[in-house]
């Protein structure tokens, strides 16, 4: 290419297109017809999929500091958190380290391709031992003293070890969490000792994730994102029914506002929204349809792995991830693509739509949930909202979430209150 192209070609303004990115075929391209079949009948018949009626939930719920730590201890420490995606942890000897609920915890694939997961703490004084992020190292270094940990946790060396005196250096490994990877992500219960049956906690969630070929992608950007109240969060994924007015610049250019095809999976969903070429494809032979240019699904992992975009070439995957109080949480944003950048161009293209989809999430979803945690504070305390029935998918996120923690009621910790 001369200069003068180059040059055109680089002064081009950047935008958000949704281009397909995933070869769908067999069950995947089953599933995607399906979806594009029940969004042309909503979008025909001027409506989206419902629940039976609205759903009335208090506002204690959002703002008590006893059910926040129900929350935590029954739910969050319990169930197989989702904190990794495979391709994190791209080769053997890689780590992924964060916080979650302060617990600090890091994710390894060992050198032979091994994953683990350890309460990221030295067992000599109990600093940390990983950064936060993502690296590769033959061995964890605490940099503390120097006590050295293979990358399946096993203590392997001390720094001046004839002078500390002897021990049994086998008791002295970082703590295991259980773990599993399956489907493309890793998932990690909080709790050592805790028990980790992925087959019931997905169930057929794991179909779902199966067919987006996750361990397919390719990393290319995280950034922390500060949040409300995890309840509120979560709800924003769930529903397209403030599209057009939150986000009328920005995701509703893309997507049509208040249709959506609604499936549950368990305690996870799948909210499949259509996309604006849909409005043109509805008046044209199924044949010629092409479901990835017409149907944006999110996959919900609960309590909150939102995949969006899994068709795509480009992709988000956002983990809300629970803070320390009721009214915080941070969310891990990553940028995926399905292929290596091949171009200047191309990687420019990406940090826009990273940057773009920061700015939607946080400038337009988050800083208005901060106004919903402000709000529902304001209430009378035994005041409610009310969740239309066209929010399927946050009634359904509430239902779940009552239905696990009356699983694990143990008549201490309070339950969430419900409106009959």
């Amino acid at each position: 290419m001369n200069t003068a192209a180059s040059e055109v070609v680089d002064e081009a303004p950047y935008t958000i297109d949704y281009r397909p990115g995933l070869d769908l075929h067999g069950r995947a391209e089953a599933t995607a017809m399906g979806l594009m079949e029940r969004l042309v009948r909503l979008y025909r018949d001027k409506t989206t999929d419902q629940a039976p009626a609205p759903w009335i939930e208090p506002v204690a719920n959002y703002r008590d500091d006893a059910l926040w730590e129900a929350e935590r201890d029954l739910l969050f420490k319990t169930i197989p958190m989702p904190l990794a995606l495979s391709v994190e942890l791209d080769a053997p000897n890689s780590y992924k380290a964060l916080e979650v609920l302060g617990i600090p915890v890091v994710m390894t694939r060992d050198g032979q391709g091994q994953v683990h997961a350890m309460l990221n703490v030295c067992r000599h004084r109990g600093a940390e031992v990983c950064d936060a992020g993502r690296g590769r190292s033959r061995a964890m270094v605490c940099k503390y003293h120097a006590w050295s940990y293979a990358m399946d946790g096993r203590l392997q060396a001390l720094y001046g070890g004839t002078t500390f005196g002897e021990f049994d250096t086998s008791t002295r490994g970082m703590i295991q969490l259980p773990c599993e990877e399956r489907h493309g992500v890793v998932f990690v219960v909080l709790t050592p000792g805790g028990a980790l049956d992925l087959d019931a906690w997905l169930g057929d969630m794991g179909q779902v994730l199966e067919d987006l070929r996750l361990h397919e992608l390719v990393p290319f950007s995280s950034r922390m994102m500060p949040g409300p109240n995890w309840k509120v969060v979560a709800e924003g994924y769930l529903e397209g029914y403030h599209f057009a007015s939150l986000h009328k610049d920005t995701v509703f250019k893309k997507n049509l506002g208040n249709l959506s095809a609604f499936d549950s999976f368990g305690p996870h969903a799948r909210v499949a929204f259509g996309l604006r070429p849909l409005a043109e494809a509805a008046s044209t032979p199924p044949e010629t349809w092409a479901p990835a240019d017409c149907v944006g699904p999110i996959v919900w992992v609960f309590p909150g792995l939102s995949i969006a975009g899994g068709w795509r070439d480009r992709m988000s995957v956002s983990l809300p991830i629970p803070g320390l109080t009721r009214d915080a949480t941070v969310t891990e944003q990553r940028i995926m693509t399905r292929n290596n950048l091949s171009s200047e161009r191309e990687v420019h293209e990406v940090e826009f739509m990273r940057d773009w989809f920061y700015d939607v999430v946080y400038g337009e979803d988050y800083l208005t949930g901060y106004s919903v945690q402000r709000g529902v504070n304001a209430l009378p305390e035994d005041d409610t909202q009310i969740f239309g029935r066209n929010e399927i998918g946050v009634q359904h996120f509430h239902r779940a979430l009552n239905a696990l923690m009356a699983e694990r009621a143990d008549g201490v910790h309070p339950q969430p209150r419900v409106v009959p």
